[in-house]
């Protein structure tokens, strides 16, 4: 399965980081930003986090809330939340179950050797749960300021 902008984004149920279960569903009348990574505590993946992180206000005044999804445990993502303050929840996918469904559970290729892993991807969900937007093969630099941008942009 794979998502279509413009129609009902695939709904899933993960734990987060406080423990509970939480479904797209949940965030219904908000704009959602998820964005899946790879790894907690790797260079990429913290700066991405933090870069969402510095805009989090920014976000909620847009009346959006993000969400980060990785195949890390919880125990790992609450970890990670401490050590950088990141004041949203993260989602662990450990069966990777949402990200097939949101087609990012890709074979990827790291010195000659191939796996599958995460492709870093950015998706945007109106109020309803209508997928508006999405960014594939997300390269960090300026990731979050972009996503910020369309959505303000998107608001006005």
């Amino acid at each position: 399965m794979t998502t279509q902008v413009g129609q009902q984004a695939p709904d899933f149920e993960l734990p987060a980081s406080g423990g509970h279960p939480v479904h797209l569903s949940d965030l219904r009348g908000k704009y959602v930003i998820i964005y899946f990574y790879p790894k907690d505590m790797t260079p990429a993946c913290t700066t991405e986090a933090c870069d969402f992180r510095d805009r989090a206000d920014l976000f909620k005044a847009s009346n959006a809330v993000i969400v980060g999804i990785s195949v890390d445990p919880v125990k790992r993502h609450v970890k990670f939340i401490e050590k950088y303050g990141l004041p949203f929840m993260l989602l662990a996918d450990e069966d990777h179950q949402a990200a097939e469904r949101y087609g990012v559970w890709q074979l990827k290729t790291l010195y000659g050797k191939q796996y599958m892993g995460v492709e870093r991807s950015t998706f945007l969900v109106d109020p309803e749960g209508i997928l508006l937007k999405e960014w594939r093969k997300v390269r960090v630099k300026d990731h979050a300021e972009d996503v910020l941008r369309y959505l303000q942009e998107l608001l006005k």
